[in-house]
């Protein structure tokens, strides 16, 4: 029989095809079912086309602010304030052109020569706005005749001591100035050099000074200010290769490392070639004499080094002003590395940049009005005396230990001075109202607190604020404000009563920069200013205390005047007022407690009736306030307690009628009544007193 092959070949494939379809169907709904075998990989496909390169990554330098000097056709005169990678945040305007510093207070000294010879002195430049450009009420200047300036060019500040020092370029001399002076007023010191200087650095705690020479050298001056400004050089620095041939041609920028004890200079070479500038590093610059083989040496088309006029160091990052290719260079690990033609790590265009200087930390230790902690360690404490002309204490300020046993250092103002304060520099502000003479102002005198024990005012070194528009007529209590750059000052007179705000750079007849009027014309005796609630609490010798709120809030939202006090505090014993005579004098403001401390003089003909008050919560008092310590009385010798300082624990007092200095210990938690002071010590008819601490006399 024959089968039909055909048809059940048909039917197996159907049936085979029918199974597959349902193996597969299962496979998708099943749960636990077995993998299959993988099967064989394909065919690599072909390389996808590159992708393009990613942009340059700026380099991780730290974070830092940096001022630029320009002095180009169109910006000389400005200032820029760039970041670590150059890229500008601000524009200012001084006036000057050359060298820049900061002084301790961050505060801007500026060199110019584009007309005369100056420095300009621009006060808390980093609260100024965009544009802000010099003047006359904040800031000053020192230029003129007298000053002997032609074309100062590098700066530096000699910062402990309070000192300018100035490379006068075509006075072929290093000039010294005190860092408080302001006007035509003669240097310090002069110190000649053998060829034209250009920059300097100071090494101040080896009392050092480098200074780099066009000629292509460096002088070195060892103990430069202790010992009397030398005229002579102490070494003289010659950059050379390795077998002593001089490779240095024209130096410009130089600074000193103190922690490696290297020095790095640039050199500009031929200023009409921008193309032959160097950078040598130069090891054991302390001690270097001679012609001394430099440790490294970057010049070359690669450095773009043609007219390197001034450097900077920030770390290890060497930062370059490169006037002729108008571009901030900057050379990481500029101690390390081979020698030759090496490109900069980062270049950035900026026009026509003379002068380099990096912004430092702002100083953040509290005024000695505003501590609020009583771990703080005090210097001594200063007092102002104001007896009759001749006196052994007439216009002296005088500086003894807090134990009032010893007499540490004096320095005399020469002037009818009543009461004087200290910035965090150690600068000295001090009012005056000469009665001969009919004149009033400040006194400034450059750091007071640290090194000018014996001398008296120098103009050389201090200068005076006084004049019509200063509105000083009889300024008794004053206090500064370091970090906001302002001095308040309590203008007693019975016309036009107040209190003064100054620019702490401010000279001459400068105005004041705000004036906080009074309600009533009252007249005040003392002001404190407390910069951590931004409050002023003004004695007022009707015996009671004006507070001012948002004190430089207000004044940086433009406003010049604030009308009257915004709270009167009135101190009372058991609800009432005080009985007449009160009349507040010493005022001292205690941010860690929020106690106000008062002194009373009472009748001031009266060498009895003085008194010493603690107020609680004053930060927010308002009216009749009561008395929570009060002391008076025989045993206490408080007759005329013109003047007061607490130190977080301890409160010391200048009691003029009875010509004596006290200190009352423990003052917040006395007990109060007639108590004598724990220590004493005798001065003729103190005016006021000031506290000293370490930080600011070191």
């Amino acid at each position: 029989m024959i089968r039909n092959t055909q048809t059940k070949n048909t039917s197996t494939r159907k049936f085979v095809t029918t199974l597959i379809g349902l193996s597969v169907a299962l496979s998708l709904t099943a749960c636990d079912g077995d993998d299959g075998a993988q099967g064989p990989q394909g065919e690599q496909g072909e390389m996808g086309t590159p992708g393009n390169d990613g942009q340059p990554g700026t380099p991780g330098f730290a974070a830092a602010q940096f001022l630029i000097s320009n002095n180009g056709p169109d910006n000389a005169g400005t200032i820029d304030l760039v970041d670590q990678n150059a890229a500008k945040l601000k524009t200012l305007s001084s006036g000057n052109n050359e060298g820049i510093a900061l002084d301790p207070l961050n505060n801007l000294v500026h060199a110019g020569d584009a007309t005369t010879g100056s420095l300009r002195f621009l006060c808390g430049i980093g609260q100024r706005a965009e544009d802000n450009a010099f003047n006359t009420i904040e800031d000053r200047e020192i230029t003129g005749a007298n000053t002997g300036l032609v074309n100062p060019k590098g700066i530096d500040i000699a910062h402990s001591a309070g000192l300018v020092l100035v490379a006068d370029f075509n006075g072929m001399r290093i000039s010294v100035f005190g860092s408080a002076a302001a006007g035509d007023v003669a240097p310090l010191a002069e110190t000649l050099t053998d060829a034209k200087p250009w920059d300097l650095d100071y090494d101040e705690v080896n009392d050092r000074l480098f200074v780099a020479l066009t000629d292509g050298t460096i002088a070195v001056y060892d103990d430069y200010v202790s010992g009397g400004f030398a005229a002579m050089p102490a070494r003289v620095i010659t950059p050379s290769d390795d077998t002593q041939s001089t490779i240095s041609v024209n130096i410009h920028g130089i600074v000193y490392d103190r922690e490696t004890n290297k020095l790095v200079v640039s050199d500009v070479g031929d200023a009409a070639s921008a193309t032959d500038g160097a950078i040598f590093v130069i090891d054991n610059a302390a001690s270097a004499d001679g012609n001394v083989s430099v440790a490294r040496s970057i010049s070359g088309p690669l450095t773009l080094l043609g007219n390197p006029v001034d450097i900077v160091l920030s770390g290890t990052d060497l930062r370059v002003a490169e006037k002729s290719n108008d571009a901030i260079l900057v050379f990481s690990n500029i101690f390390s590395g081979p020698s030759g033609d090496i490109a900069p790590t980062l270049t950035t265009s900026s026009i026509k940049p003379e002068s380099l200087a990096q912004v430092t930390e702002a100083n953040n230790n509290a005024d000695a009005s505003d501590i609020a902690t009583t771990n703080v360690s005090f210097n001594g404490i200063a007092v102002s005396g104001n007896p009759a002309a001749g006196a052994d204490t007439f216009g002296m300020i005088a500086k003894f230990n807090t134990s009032l046993n010893t007499q540490l250092s004096g320095y005399d103002y020469s002037q009818s001075i009543e009461s004087v304060a200290f910035d965090i520099a150690g600068d000295a502000y001090a009012t005056f109202d000469d009665p001969d003479t009919g004149t009033a102002g400040i006194l400034v005198g450059n750091r007071v607190a640290k090194s000018r024990d014996t001398e008296s005012f120098d103009t050389a070194r201090d200068r005076v604020i006084a004049g019509e528009n200063t509105g000083l007529v009889t300024p008794k209590g004053l206090d500064v404000a370091s970090n906001s750059g302002l001095l308040f000052v309590a203008e007693n007179n019975a016309t036009t009563p107040g209190i003064l705000v100054f620019s702490l750079c401010a000279s001459g007849d400068a105005a004041p920069v705000l004036t906080l009027n009074l309600a009533d014309n009252a007249r005040p005796w003392d002001v404190d200013y407390d910069a951590s609630t931004d409050r002023a609490y003004v004695a007022l010798t009707n015996g009671t205390v004006a507070v001012f709120d948002e004190v430089t809030a207000r004044m940086n939202s433009g406003m010049t005047t604030l009308t009257a006090q915004d709270r009167t505090i009135i101190p009372a014993v058991g609800g009432t007022a005080l009985l007449a005579p009160s009349n507040i004098h010493g005022i001292d403001f205690d941010p860690a407690s929020g106690n106000l401390i008062l002194s009373d003089v009472g009748s001031a003909a009266d060498a009895t009736d003085g008194k010493l008050y603690v107020l609680s919560a004053a930060d927010s008092a308002d009216g009749l306030t009561e008395i929570q310590v009060n002391i008076g009385g025989a045993n206490s010798n408080l007759g005329n307690p013109v003047d007061i300082m607490y130190s977080g624990s301890d409160l010391f007092v200048a009691e003029k009628s009875n010509n004596v200095i006290m200190r009352f210990d423990n003052i917040l938690a006395s007990e109060g009544g007639d108590i004598a002071a724990n220590a004493t010590i005798s001065f003729n008819a103190p005016e006021s007193v000031a506290l000293i601490p370490h930080y600011i006399s070191e």
